[in-house]
């Protein structure tokens, strides 16, 4: 098992990939589907859910649509190799305490993962760099088609699937976009456009996830609404959604440069300073600096360095890549301490030019 989380690893995440550049880094769309004439996971008991995972892994591995999968059980899996998977977004918070009779289906580009057995019985989500939703949405689509023939889906004629949270309920379809949005943060504005998206019916998250804060400016913005909308409307409307916001971004950046060019070069160049100077940096801090460097870069204030190079900055940072990067466990000072030095080491080696 640790050696199919080391090839993880060494590959970068599809949520921050080469490509996931500019103002929308990534779009996803996840679907919740559950068998029919079984218990949803929190009231089967552990028999039952290992005897369905069994299942669902072998319909799995005879699909066409999904390329290469790797299967992992989650009763094998260490906190560290949780830490990962969650920190690529491949599974859930609640996934990642889930034990015997849950698992992670993951296709061998980390495009694609199917969390068997988390709320519900299957949790099927595509990723994309940048503002793709119809396309991913059309992946996970031809996945689930074809999924739903080998096994049968709860689903009602009257409200659609069925799901183990009634918010979910209709097309259990929850599709999000990931933005980055430093210039509405250093105007001032990011809160009122954040409230308006509330107002819309939209839901904004974290870099992580449900529950978790927006460091490094990085929202997620996600439908809330499963019922009463086709999927296709769902991902329409989102997506123009989504265009608008990046346009206020793009509005704001252009604003900061045009009046307060100084504030940022010094704001850029701050982070910089800290990211090559630290001796201790816990997560939060290390990717509210790298935000701002990445900001330079997207500017064309910072030349010498890459979003790629960031983007796998951010995701090794993180507890449970740092800890698979040092290969031991560290404490939490330790962390910190390990984390100051690697980025330092990543960094220096680049150079700052502004």
């Amino acid at each position: 098992m640790p050696m199919m989380i080391d090839e993880l690893v060494k590959a970068p995440a599809a949520w921050m990939s080469r490509r996931g550049a500019g103002v929308v880094i990534s779009s996803r769309v996840r679907l919740a589907r559950n068998l029919k004439d079984a218990a949803f996971p929190g009231w089967a008991g552990e028999d039952e859910c290992v005897r369905l995972c069994g299942n669902l892994k072998q319909a799995m591995a005879r699909l066409e649509s999904l390329q290469h999968p790797l299967f992992l059980d989650m009763d094998k899996l260490g906190d560290t190799d949780r830490a990962v998977l969650r920190e690529r977004n491949l599974i859930s918070a609640e996934l990642a305490e889930k034990g015997r009779g849950s698992a992670l289906v993951v296709a061998g580009d980390q495009h694609v993962a199917v969390m068997v057995n988390e709320e519900d019985h299957i949790r099927l989500q595509a990723v994309r760099p940048g503002l793709h939703l119809r396309s991913v949405w059309n992946r996970v689509n031809a996945i689930d088609t074809e999924l739903e023939e080998q096994v049968g889906f709860a689903f009602s004629r009257e409200l659609g699937y069925l799901t183990a949270c009634p918010s979910n309920v209709g097309t259990g379809l929850r599709a999000s976009v990931m933005m980055h949005l430093s210039g509405l943060k250093l105007t001032g504005e990011v809160d009122a456009v954040l409230n308006g998206l509330g107002k819309l019916g939209l839901a904004v998250r974290g870099l992580f996830g449900e529950g978790t804060e927006a460091y490094g400016n990085m929202f997620q913005i996600s439908n809330q609404s499963t019922l009463g909308e086709s999927e296709t409307e769902i991902i329409a409307r989102l997506t123009a959604i989504v265009k608008e916001v990046a346009q206020h971004e793009e509005n704001a950046r252009a604003r900061l440069m045009e009046s307060r060019q100084t504030y940022v070069l010094d704001q850029v160049a701050r982070a910089y300073a800290v990211l090559t100077h630290a001796h201790v940096l816990n997560s939060g801090e290390a990717i509210d600096l790298l935000s701002g460097l990445r900001l330079g870069v997207e500017l064309g204030i910072v030349k010498q360095l890459s979003i790629a190079a960031i983007n796998e900055t951010v995701l090794f940072t993180q507890p449970g890549h740092l800890q698979r990067l040092a290969g031991k466990t560290l404490s939490p000072d330790e962390r910190d301490m390990y984390r100051a030095e690697l980025v330092k080491s990543r960094l220096q080696q680049v150079g700052f030019q502004a």
